[in-house]
């Protein structure tokens, strides 16, 4: 999928640069618009329309996995995350930041809403073209999914949204807000059709999306609009297809490695779930049958979103990996680490302390099953870190038994994180500067692997919550208890079961995949869980902070109708 956009484009070249030289002088003349794209000649074939397809994908992405701080902000200021350095900036502060002329406010509208319009275009062009009436609604069907997965992001964050679900084709100043049931509605739609034509995941290449994927997203939105029965439907038609099931035993590139450290001791001989995200390990084509949608990305190849020669996209590691690497004393207040950032688990790579997960996640989640819950093991979440600095007193000492005045006064230097942000002793060949030492360049903090947008474990919760719902705990606890079940967890009883647990086993199953700030709007659970597991921003956040503020450039440039503000601002 990676190298489909440079293809079409560079063989539409070729075919409109030999039609401009093999017309006679008359054809010439004409004003035909051969040498240039239109709208009129780009959506004629099946070539064309997967070009444009796979920009949508590329949008997709972009908004996930930029190397901005705008792809981090449904993470940030939530249940289980915050800014570590406890500054206003990065989404540090509710007041500041969820404002209409806030730049991210702005940007996730602005960005999502081009989804919506090029996938408009897509539709609206189909009748001219020359596809077949399955390619069309092949086509229509994706189209259709990106429509909705936009619009379940607008709605979420802002509520009620104007529904344009034609191509816009002149400026209009006379938009509408739909009402939240009709966005949701909406939504319903369009991934019903999509369910319908779109292949099976057997059928699809790697990173593109299939019927149940849509069939998942589809039981969310029937969760919203309190449709249980409908939602158990939808879920379980994705659980239930024969492609998928969860791993539960060793898969992949180094399914016989056991995780290892020049400093730690990991005692572990590794488990499916770190298998889960190590690189070359995401994809169907890998043996992974639990990953339903995965984006896709490789390095140093042209479309594959990732390189080593300069900072990169999807930069989870070194937002959320810390940076005690460069600025950590010994207790003796001499150099602790001195060091570059190094491909292991006692550094991390090389992180900047800029996303911390709260003390809720780090401790609080995991004390009923600490020792046997494999997502909590040493090697999956880094709980210890040594003195590196072979000059020091302290060597090979563990920086958290023996902790350095500079942490004390400032915990956001280093902190416990989870493993799967990052790469260790896997990063690309030519982003080390020393790879004997694993010591990486400057321009490191990528985090180079593809990237899962969703797993069938997530689908497994997703049922939990519509049968509680309906009022079936039973059938919702069993649910939990598969995904615990992987994990060597203790199975819960159904009387443990509250909307506020499947949000905590969310938690733990998948930190740093999902858009953790999506599940808690839909769910109204955002303001109440950060005010009670968020120290950073549970003073500020406000009533009204579960839904953003409309851009108020969005109000003001649409003149002729008026566009009513969120409440609170």
């Amino acid at each position: 999928m990676k190298n489909i956009t440079k293809t079409i484009k560079y063989g539409l070249f070729c075919f409109l640069f030999i039609l401009n030289f093999s017309c006679n002088e008359q054809r010439f003349l004409e004003e035909d618009p051969l040498d240039f794209y239109s709208l009129d000649n780009s959506y004629i074939t099946s070539d064309n329309f997967e070009s444009a397809l796979t920009d949508l994908y590329a949008r997709v992405r972009k908004i996930h996995f930029a190397n901005s701080q705008y792809s981090f902000s449904h993470l940030l200021a939530t249940d289980i995350a915050k800014h570590a350095r406890g500054t206003s900036d990065r989404f540090g502060d509710y007041d500041v930041w969820m404002v209409p002329t806030n730049a991210m406010v702005k940007y996730h509208w602005v960005e999502w809403y081009k989804v919506i319009s090029n996938a408009n275009t897509i539709i609206s062009r189909l009748d001219n073209s020359k596809l077949t009436n399955e390619q069309k609604s092949a086509v229509a069907a994706e189209a259709k999914f990106f429509r909705a997965f936009a619009y379940r992001y607008l709605v979420y964050l802002y509520g009620g949204v104007p529904l344009i679900l034609e191509e816009v084709t002149s400026p209009r100043i006379n938009y509408t807000r739909a009402t939240k049931e009709e966005t949701l509605n909406q939504i319903v739609m369009d991934l019903t059709e999509a369910t319908k034509n779109l292949p099976s995941n057997d059928k699809v290449k790697d990173g593109k999306v299939s019927n149940i994927v849509a069939s998942h997203y589809l039981a969310e939105t029937y969760i919203s609009l309190q449709k249980y029965d409908e939602a158990i439907v939808a879920a379980s038609t994705v659980i239930d297809d024969p492609n998928t099931s969860l791993m539960t035993s060793r898969f992949g590139t180094r399914a016989n490695e056991a995780p290892w450290d020049d400093f730690l001791d990991f005692k572990s001989q590794g488990d499916v779930f770190w298998d889960l995200f190590q690189p070359r390990n995401q994809n169907r084509s890998s043996g992974n049958k639990e990953a339903l949608w995965v984006a896709q990305m490789e390095v140093d190849v042209p479309g594959g979103y990732l390189i080593t020669t300069a900072a990169s996209n999807n930069r989870l590691e070194q937002w959320a990996g810390p940076v005690h690497y460069q600025t950590y004393k010994d207790p003796d207040g001499k150099e602790g680490m001195g060091e570059l950032g190094r491909s292991n688990y006692n550094t991390g790579g090389r992180g900047n302390s800029f996303l911390m997960n709260t003390d809720f996640w780090i401790y609080t989640l995991w004390e009923s099953d600490w020792n046997n819950d494999i997502r909590n093991a040493p090697h999956n979440i880094i709980r210890d870190t040594k003195y590196t600095n072979v000059n020091s007193a302290w060597y090979d000492s563990s920086a958290v038994k023996y902790p350095s005045p500079t942490w004390l006064n400032q915990k956001w230097r280093w902190y416990p994180w989870p493993s799967k942000i990052t790469t260790p002793q896997t990063h690309p060949d030519n982003i080390y500067q020393d790879k004997e030492n694993r010591f990486l360049k400057a321009i490191a903090g990528t985090t180079y692997k593809d990237m899962y947008y969703l797993r069938l474990a997530e689908t497994y919760l997703l049922r939990a919550e519509a049968y509680l719902g309906k009022g079936d705990k039973l059938n919702a606890a069993s649910n939990i208890n598969v995904v615990r079940e992987r994990s060597h967890a203790s199975p819960i009883s159904s009387n443990e079961v509250t909307l506020d647990y499947i949000l905590d086993e969310r938690a733990r199953e998948l930190v740093y995949e999902e858009q953790r700030r999506i599940t808690l709007c839909r769910t109204g659970k955002l303001v109440e869980r950060v005010r009670k597991y968020n120290d950073l921003n549970s003073d500020e956040i406000k009533d009204f902070h579960n839904l953003w503020p409309i851009p108020q450039t969005e109000i003001e440039a649409n003149k002729d109708v008026v566009i009513e503000q969120n409440p609170g601002y």
